[in-house]
């Protein structure tokens, strides 16, 4: 799945990192050793600083470290708030996205009311979401993108990351369709007509908006004729045709029908 770090960082950074207080002037620049990441204990301003010039310095996973210090040695401070979501978002730009998330829910644990927590949400979403995988694989991640996004687009419809977040559900629904149909024709391949029904029915029912839905039908068509009851048939490509007329699935139905059901009616 492509990378949308890009899409994080310009919704994010005006929010969180264009609005710290302190400057990189601020910064501790010592050098790349040990002592860097040593939890040394260090006054809070100079800390959160190191931790964003790490992340400017296109050093993500030394920068959610030093977040992550902010927190630890100034746990009261209110530079830990900002601090536990930029964590997030510097794992999430390392691709870390388990930390990623962990930290997202840290934030939105403790300060459930934040402003910044339709961005929390957001990342949950986005670290899920980077994380599908193609349809070979098991999908438990994808309906972990699908669930975090529709939460995000429930609680914050209005703000850009739900706009986002809504083009994203129609990618992941798109992608949990065209699971369902390999694992359909992998059942017809295998002459499990039944089995193959449900998943083809499955696309139908819930997945009729992607573009899964005319092969679907197709096949709906071909298993119902498989299964000796050519009624179905036809009802499922009349289907096909008055809902996609000039595509390849029902030129390809309407064939099969015309050779193994000519002359029956719709059930």
């Amino acid at each position: 799945m492509t990378t949308h770090s890009r899409i994080a960082r310009k919704l994010a950074l005006g929010a969180l990192i264009g609005a710290t207080l302190v400057t990189a002037g601020c910064a501790s620049r010592g050098g790349d050793g040990p002592k860097d990441t040593a939890y040394v204990a260090r006054d809070v301003e100079t800390l959160y600083a190191e931790a964003k010039g790490r992340l400017d310095r296109n050093q993500p996973q030394l920068a959610a470290a030093l977040f992550d210090e902010v927190e630890r040695q100034h746990p009261y401070s209110p530079w830990a708030r900002r601090a536990q979501l930029m964590s997030a978002f510097s794992y999430y730009v390392a691709r870390d996205y388990n930390k990623s998330v962990a930290s997202a829910q840290r934030f939105l644990s403790i300060h459930p009311g934040n402003k910044d927590a339709p961005y929390a949400y957001y990342l949950i979403a986005l670290s899920y979401y980077e994380q599908i995988s193609d349809i070979q694989r098991d999908q438990k991640v994808t309906e972990q993108a699908l669930t975090a996004l529709r939460e995000l687009d429930r609680r914050f419809p209005q703000t850009e990351y739900a706009a986002d977040a809504r083009l994203k559900i129609d990618l992941v629904r798109d992608h949990l369709a065209g699971k369902e149909m390999e694992i359909g024709r992998y059942y017809e391949r295998s002459g499990k007509w039944i089995a193959a029904q449900i998943r083809f029915q499955n696309v139908v029912e819930n997945y009729q908006t992607t573009s899964h839905a005319p092969e679907a039908l197709y096949r709906l068509t071909e298993t119902s004729l498989a299964l000796g009851i050519p009624q179905e048939a036809v009802k499922y490509a009349a289907v096909l045709g008055a809902n996609y007329p000039g595509s390849e699935w029902y030129d390809k139905a309407y064939e099969l029908v015309q050779d193994h059901a000519a002359g029956v009616t719709a059930s």
